[in-house]
């Protein structure tokens, strides 16, 4: 059966915040009746080199950049609800991201109204309004490019002609909604917000106006919703500082104490391994003016999660949490079956990741692949990397034997991506790769597991194991750019940093 398509007519929206709008503020919002939740801006380019991650712990989808940092995370919970909000200046980077979200996301929203310097560097936010061909070509490639509803979220231009003439135009696109700050580029929250504007854009089009900003002004409490939307005339309404301070501003039955609306959103944040600085921020958000108070000041001196939990008197949770988590992980470890290799033409591949931390710090999967080559009598292993233009990740090719293997992963580095190889081709094979905790195979020496050169005086031994780690890294190693002419060969820089990781 396929799947609801969102509608944005007759909603309540979390509005998209930076730093606020994580997994743990969604799904508060979720709880206490917001219709659509909107997350925070996330710049494409960072997206773009992310890795979709099923996490079988947390239950959740995580896209996690090349330094292991969590970008979006989501889960099943918010999918049909949840909208994807980008800052992006180009159409085929945004094209990129929204294909790579969008089996996990109700809808792909395009930032083009917040005025802060982040998001308006390199042409995104606000800086899109003062360049109409953008945004028609982004929001085109968007609309026919992915599977889930478009929309975009703006701010007005400083005549109520120019503001519905770029309306009228958006709408020309297919996008499915339009979200309107009624506010300047220039005017920050102390503004009172110019509801005849967008009131005129909702006369003026036929698809759903969301009226946004109107927090400070006319929006304190749920009740304040609905005069907002006759306001304005729009068909929607999206809060956000209101929402900020107290999400429970969506509960039809009046808002609750920001107390027990912080414990309930700390659950969450230790439920979703939430990270501790984000959840300090947004406690703080709601804290407000007491910030400073004994509460506050133990909240913002916290670094943990744990710690954060303590403070609310939340320790015997957040123990029981994490006992279920760690219960959860070691049940799916020893489920988990060896990866199966699977032929990719006359490559043999497996979905593996070279994790530093599982050798030892002398020893690789190279080395080892390298030792059994010359053990056997076979030539030197040879490695062919390629890397992939719209995030710069790598992946690496090793023969060994006239045979090919791969790892169907890319990798933040090529190092990384040439070990992987390894590791696909010594599993493959049979052969240990010295992992920490493995039996010793005596394919590496102590001496160079040890990194150490022969003590005992025999100079040419010491200068052999330095030639044998000379020859290995000057071994030819091409890298092919994917979707590119151009090939981009070793240079001596790059011979050097090689040397310097095999003598490491």
């Amino acid at each position: 059966m396929a799947a609801r398509r969102l509608s944005f007519r007759n909603i309540t929206a979390l509005a998209p915040m930076v730093r606020v709008g994580t997994l743990p503020m969604r799904l508060l919002a979720l709880d206490y009746g917001a219709d659509v939740v909107y997350c925070e801006e996330l710049i494409d380019i960072k997206m773009a080199q992310c890795q979709r991650i099923v996490n079988d712990v947390l239950e959740t989808v995580d896209f996690v950049a090349p330094d292991e940092r969590v970008m979006f995370r989501t889960c099943e919970r918010e999918k049909d609800r949840v909208v994807f909000q980008m800052g992006t200046a180009d159409p085929d980077r945004a094209l990129t991201v929204a294909q790579l979200v969008e089996k996990d996301v109700a809808a792909i929203d395009v930032n083009m109204g917040c005025p802060k310097e982040y998001s308006t560097k390199g042409g995104m936010g606000a800086a899109l309004l003062s360049n109409p061909d953008k945004i028609e070509a982004i929001l085109k490639k968007l609309v026919t490019g992915v599977s889930v509803p478009v929309t975009c979220k703006i701010r007005i231009l400083p005549s109520l002609e120019e503001t519905v003439s770029l309306v009228q135009r958006i709408e020309k696109t297919g996008v499915a909604a339009v979200a309107v700050h009624g506010r300047f580029k220039d005017e920050r929250p102390t503004h009172p917000i110019h509801c005849d504007y967008i009131q005129a854009v909702a006369q003026a089009v036929s698809i759903p106006v969301i009226a946004n900003g109107g927090s400070l002004d006319l929006v304190k409490t749920n009740s304040d919703i609905e005069k907002f939307r006759k306001a304005t005339g729009a068909s929607s309404v999206m809060l956000a500082r209101a929402a900020m301070w107290n999400p429970s501003v969506f509960c039809n039955q009046g808002p609750l104490p920001v107390e027990k609306v912080m414990e309930q959103y700390i659950k969450y944040a230790i439920r979703y391994d939430n990270h501790a600085f984000n959840t300090k921020y947004c406690l703080c958000q709601m804290l407000r003016d007491r910030v400073e108070s004994p509460l506050g000041k133990q909240v913002q001196a916290a670094q943990t999660n744990a710690e954060i939990s303590e403070a609310y008197g939340l320790q015997t949770f957040y123990q029981e949490i994490q006992q279920d988590l760690q219960a959860k992980m070691a049940a799916l470890q020893s489920s988990n079956q060896p990866n199966k290799p699977i032929m990719d033409g006359d490559v043999t591949t497996m979905a593996v990741k070279f994790e530093r931390r599982d050798y030892p710090p002398q020893i690789t999967p190279k080395m080892f692949l390298l030792e059994w080559s010359r053990k056997e009598k076979l030539e030197q292993p040879q490695y062919e990397t390629a890397q992939r233009s719209q995030d710069r990740a790598f992946q690496s090719t090793v023969t060994v034997a006239n045979k090919k293997y791969r790892s169907s992963l890319w990798e933040k580095s090529k190092k990384f991506a040439e070990q992987a190889s390894a590791i696909v081709c010594l599993r493959v094979l049979g052969v240990p790769e010295g992992r920490i905790g493995e039996e010793d195979s005596g394919l590496v020496c102590k001496r160079k597991r040890e990194g150490k050169p022969n003590c005992s005086g025999e100079e040419g031994r010491s200068k052999k194991l330095h030639v044998d780690i000379l020859q290995e890294a000057e071994a030819p190693s091409p890298t092919v750019e994917m979707n590119s002419d151009e090939q981009n060969p070793a240079t001596p820089l790059k011979q050097a940093e090689a040397l310097r990781e095999a003598l490491s």
